[in-house]
């Protein structure tokens, strides 16, 4: 076995500290990675403190890891030592199930492996996340990444990166379609930077007024203060596709008024309340409101090449380990722009 370190809580209510574990020995198939960065998701916070009511303990948590090979299994052929790796929201599936075979392994029928707070394919060994110094991980579901990128800004992307990546080419966004973000946090900012490459017109809404300047900033072409009605009455009808990233509780009605004959609503944002929207809201217009999760490995290898290609990545804090609890309560007060990032060289 593989020792190494990673920094765990062991309770909702409990504080940070540094755990030694093990990792299981480097496979056939297998690859081990130096983690050098590691994001900061929202979901991170959900889960230690046991507010999605699935946690274990301990956990360590952590999804958006970027690393350098350290070690190969005898049978890899995608990586070799020196590489730069990551990994994303699961590290493993049954490989055979029909959401499998279309590449959606995030929906695995049989079992899919989360990074953290899950079980390896045997169901029994948990999954630890990358707050860590090691990851072993099967070769067929790392990523590979341009080793020539700003890795810290990069390691997002395997979380919030795919996450508004996968809606926006689902639902083609394009040059003359006018698209619509709302809320602009650690997803919000890069549906914008992600529909303005794809040659849409961006329209960043919110409640912020000091998030104008930077929606600007990020490529947005319009900004909408949303605690004005008088800011929205105009654009009634007029979005071909609106990406609700908000996690906070708010009124779906308003921003499905703004859609267009056939127009989408995606929601990515995990709101703590189920959301209610009145029916009329869809009908008006023919409207969807639908749901969008991460990607499977090959769109989300497809999402790190077009954005290496693009020159796009995540606006990070960059944080040593110690800082955690600190960044987590920052987070929750939207005091980030927009993603914290831990180097694992502090730790």
């Amino acid at each position: 076995m593989i020792q190494t370190t990673g920094y765990a809580v062991s309770g909702p209510e409990a504080e940070f500290e540094v755990l030694n574990f093990e990792r299981r020995e480097v496979g056939r198939a297998d690859i081990l990675i130096e983690i050098l960065f590691c994001g900061i998701c929202h979901s991170d916070i959900h889960q230690a403190r046991g507010e999605w009511g699935n946690s274990t303990y301990p956990m360590v948590p952590g999804h958006e890891i970027v690393g350098r090979v350290a070690q190969v299994g005898g049978d890899v052929t995608k990586f070799a030592v020196g590489d730069i790796a990551g990994i994303g929201c699961f590290v493993d599936s049954c490989r055979t199930c029909s959401s499998c075979t279309a590449d959606c392994e995030q929906f695995c029928k049989v079992h899919c492996s989360a990074t953290y707070n899950g079980k390896e394919m045997d169901k029994t060994t948990p999954t630890y996340g990358g707050y860590s110094k090691h990851y072993v991980v099967d070769e067929a579901y790392a990523l590979k990444i341009a080793a020539d990128q700003n890795l810290a800004a990069v390691a997002p992307l395997l979380c919030a990166g795919i996450t508004t990546y996968s809606p926006l080419k689902r639902f083609n966004a394009r040059p003359g379609q006018k698209v619509g973000v709302v809320g602009l946090g650690g997803l919000g900012h890069m549906g914008v930077k992600l529909a303005v490459s794809m040659g849409a017109e961006v329209t960043v809404f919110s409640t912020s007024p000091s998030k104008k300047e930077d929606a600007l900033k990020l490529g947005a072409h319009h900004f909408v203060l949303t605690t004005d009605p008088a800011h929205l009455t105009p654009l009634k009808g007029t979005y071909d596709l609106i990406v609700d990233a908000v996690s906070a509780d708010h009124d779906l009605n308003i921003y499905l008024s703004l859609l267009a004959i056939n127009g989408v609503m995606v929601m990515v944002g995990l709101p703590s309340d189920p959301p209610s929207f009145r029916p009329f809201s869809l009908l008006s217009n023919n409207r969807s409101l639908v749901g969008s999760s991460i990607g499977g490995i090959k769109e989300t290898q497809e999402m790190l090449d077009y954005c290496a290609a693009h020159n796009i990545t995540s606006d990070v804090e960059v944080i040593p380990m110690e800082r955690v609890p600190e960044a987590y309560e920052r987070t929750i007060k939207s005091d980030v722009r927009y993603r914290f990032v831990i180097d694992l060289k502090s730790f």
